[in-house]
């Protein structure tokens, strides 16, 4: 090739074009290709707790969450960092709010799902099914909605290692318990004193259970939420000496005085001083953050009290 023709092949190229072929030249390598940008973190407004607490185990806080208020006393952990909007009741959603804030998704479950109409005007609506009529184990559930929802928000690898995370806890709670020889449960929350909602098949509670090797004291077939409202009377039908009856808080606060004072508490076997305590709270319609909490609350209590 002349020197002439050689001069004008290089005017040809532009500038940058003539920059990138003389820096890969001495190498005869291909410039590396630029770190992707990592990807936006979506703007998530969740219609529910389990979710809600779901998605933080994400690494993605949520924008807004329905009844923000009660997260301290029902949910507890993790903590909500300031500035999370309040949605207000679930059934009396702010849609104004809502509104306002144009998530990027909104997360419901098919308790709400007359609201689904409305929420599909405001944005992209993610409704996930843990606690439906369909039954089924709730816990394997969970675990289903979360691999869902990661996906929803780009966040897979994060699920995988939340629920691995998860199953490593669990075997640790089992591996506890079976050394501390763990007697049976009833697990129950206070309506007042003379009602109660107790824990069974098909729930979280009672899926954790069986998951940490504890068995649950109460026979009895719960509804699709996993509990059965008794009276205080029909605890009597717990008739094995090793059952353990635990109550969570928050407690009513005139309850633990009455019982003090009946005399149909007092004869119930499972009453008995050694055998009734009283635990923090866990989620009890929640995922599997919640379920976590639950079994290091029991597991602790136990070994405690072994």
């Amino acid at each position: 090739m002349s020197a002439k023709s050689e001069n004008m092949r290089v005017k040809g190229l532009s500038r940058r074009s003539l920059l990138s072929a003389a820096a890969v030249a001495p190498f005869g390598l291909a410039a590396p290709a630029r770190a992707a940008s990592p990807a936006p973190v979506p703007k998530v407004a969740s219609l529910d707790y389990g979710l809600a607490s779901t998605l933080m185990n994400l690494g993605i806080t949520p924008t807004a969450i329905v009844s923000l208020a009660d997260w301290d006393k029902w949910v507890i952990e993790p903590e909500i960092p300031a500035g999370v909007a309040d949605l207000g009741n679930g059934w009396e959603i702010n849609f104004e709010v809502l509104a306002m804030l144009k998530p990027d998704l909104i997360l419901t479950t098919p308790y709400l799902d007359a609201l689904k109409p409305r929420l599909e005007t405001m944005g992209k609506v993610l409704r996930l099914e843990i606690y439906d009529a369909s039954g089924g184990a709730v816990l394997s559930k969970a675990y289903a909605a979360t691999r869902a929802l990661a996906q929803a928000v780009d966040r897979v690898a994060e699920g995988d290692a939340f629920l691995a995370r998860a199953d490593i806890f669990f075997d640790d709670c089992r591996k506890r318990l079976a050394l501390i020889g763990a007697p049976p449960v009833v697990l129950m929350g206070f309506l007042d004193a003379r009602h109660a909602r107790v824990y069974a098949t098909p729930g979280l509670y009672d899926n954790v259970l069986s998951r940490i090797g504890v068995e649950n004291a109460w026979k009895g077939q719960g509804n699709y939420w996993g509990f059965e409202t008794i009276g205080i009377e029909d605890l009597a039908r717990v008739t094995d000496p090793r059952a353990r009856l635990i109550a969570f808080e928050p407690v009513p606060g005139d309850v633990l005085p009455k019982l003090a004072e009946s005399p149909l508490w007092k004869a119930l076997p499972i009453s008995q001083p050694g055998r009734f305590s009283v635990i923090p709270g866990a989620l009890m319609f929640g995922m599997v953050n919640d379920a976590m909490r639950f079994a290091r609350l029991l597991t602790e209590h136990l070994e405690n009290t072994a």
